[in-house]
């Protein structure tokens, strides 16, 4: 990755022109439109854990991380970047951008629930044909790997206490009695087997 010799990639001052009242409510900005011509290696990586690092050290102003999780994409080609209309950076993501830390059921049990998660940096997502609940099993250990996707490509690792709560929720699948899943929003998603 290269960055122009004529531009130095400044986040904090990306963000004050993203942001100019430094406010974090409101509508996120359309990183999916912009395509800028300058990208840059500055070391950010986002760990499994979902803490964020700059160089080596970790970020620990948590305004600074919101700010940046709002204008961060994943691209068709699997990498992740902060973007701004004017320059990109790559983030090395070990496992997935966010972390998903809450559920909350709203509705009536079963078909007509809808499933809300809450993430480590403040994103809700609403389960369904727009956000849809996966997982993956590890094929030596067995071990599930839940994701709900929470915008564009971006997906929200589940944590283990809202996996467990997810299971809870669990009922056969209305195709296969040894698929067990949730439903949310109308829509099946399948999250283990029965046994």
């Amino acid at each position: 990755m290269t960055s122009s010799s004529t531009t130095t990639i400044s986040l904090e001052e990306t963000l004050k022109d993203i942001l100019p009242e430094g406010k974090l409510d409101g509508k996120l900005p359309p990183v999916h439109l912009w395509q800028p011509e300058h990208s840059a290696d500055i070391g950010m990586e986002i760990h499994a854990d979902g803490s964020w690092w700059h160089e080596g050290s970790r970020i620990n102003r948590d305004r600074l991380v919101k700010l940046f999780s709002r204008i961060l994409r994943k691209d068709e080609d699997g990498q992740t970047w902060l973007v701004t209309p004017y320059e990109k950076v790559i983030v090395k993501v070990e496992d997935a951008p966010f972390l998903g830390v809450r559920v909350d059921r709203v509705g009536e049990p079963g078909r007509d629930q809808t499933l809300a998660f809450l993430t480590n940096l403040d994103d809700i997502t609403l389960a369904g044909p727009e956000a849809p609940i996966r997982v993956e099993t590890d094929p030596e250990t067995g071990e599930p790997a839940p994701y709900v996707l929470v915008r564009g490509r971006l997906e929200a690792k589940l944590t283990r206490p809202v996996f467990y709560e997810l299971v809870e929720l669990a009922e056969p699948s209305p195709d296969d009695p040894d698929v067990l899943g949730v439903w949310s929003q109308g829509v099946f998603f399948p999250i283990g087997p029965a046994a």
